[in-house]
């Protein structure tokens, strides 16, 4: 990415930030639910400073996951805004904006992943690759379930927003599974266009 792309990036995502920032529904699941986006963010900087280039595809895309999440900071998940009808006949009866989320942890994850294990050649099996990074995807939304645990298990009711469960027993389970499902799908679209642009960058 060069400074031109770096400051669209940057722009992008503190117009986005900046907006939340101001009179989000619940101060604490804000702050809980935008850290991540934070992270990423500076991470996004720190490859940058370092003279690191990433792909574009891998940047758009942790842009769009922080969006996301930026957005499920403002309004909590169970709240925002054009998806209570969102995927109603699977989940029926509650705001499904955290399933779009949770698919987009294991989609976006996947592709960051992959342009790890690639450039640094560590699986000369592809079959192995793929296997890895589905498996390291589950992973990460795994620990992202126990870290709203100990949320939950510190702050007691106020965290009710961050885990946006809204009444349903099985949403740590389906929580997962989209995650899984957002790997397997980034996999199948996405290899062959991020193969070329990792080559355009060796």
């Amino acid at each position: 990415m060069n400074l031109v792309g770096l400051l669209i990036w940057m722009a992008t995502f503190l117009a986005v930030f900046i907006w939340s920032f101001f009179n989000p529904y619940d101060r604490l699941t804000w702050l809980l639910e935008v850290l991540p986006a934070l992270i990423g963010a500076i991470v996004v900087l720190c490859f940058y400073f370092k003279k690191i280039p990433l792909t574009s595809l891998l940047l758009v895309l942790v842009l769009i996951h922080c969006v996301i999440l930026i957005i499920g900071g403002h309004y909590t998940y169970a709240l925002v805004p054009g998806f209570d009808g969102f995927m109603q006949g699977i989940w029926p009866g509650r705001n499904n904006y955290d399933k779009l989320g949770h698919f987009a942890q294991g989609f976006v994850p996947a592709i960051i992943c992959r342009e790890l294990v690639i450039r640094q050649a560590i699986f000369n099996s592809l079959w192995w690759r793929r296997f890895f990074v589905v498996c390291f995807c589950l992973a990460f939304s795994a620990f992202y379930e126990l870290i709203e645990w100990w949320v939950a298990l510190l702050s007691g009711e106020d965290a009710e927003s961050f885990l946006g469960t809204q009444g349903y027993i099985w949403d740590t389970q389906s929580d997962m599974f989209l995650a899984l499902i957002g790997s397997v799908v980034a996999l199948a679209l996405f290899s062959f266009w991020h193969d070329k642009q990792i080559q355009e960058l060796s």
